[in-house]
């Protein structure tokens, strides 16, 4: 499966800057959909009141993807790779 990556910043509450990675089918182009995965991901590590938009969300390229992001793509719509400060 060849997937989109989107590389995604958030400031965070502390100042520090959150990376990470939203990677979906590389046929999904609906940018809030996107979005709102990115939203789901920042809601589940407790960081709430930012909106994801153009400007810290942007598509980055195209690659192939492992069976496991394969497999977490056909059970939610996406899979999030961790960067920078996401813990």
């Amino acid at each position: 499966m060849k997937v989109s990556v989107w590389d995604t910043y958030i400031k965070r509450e502390d100042n520090r800057v959150m990376h990470f990675d939203i990677l979906v089918p590389s046929n999904l182009t609906d940018e809030q959909k996107i979005f709102s995965f990115g939203a789901d991901y920042l809601q589940s590590k407790s960081v709430k009141g930012k909106e994801l938009t153009t400007k810290e969300c942007k598509f980055c390229h195209i690659e192939t993807a492992s069976d496991e992001i394969v497999a977490a793509i056909e059970q939610k719509g996406y899979f999030i790779i961790e960067m920078e400060n996401c813990a």
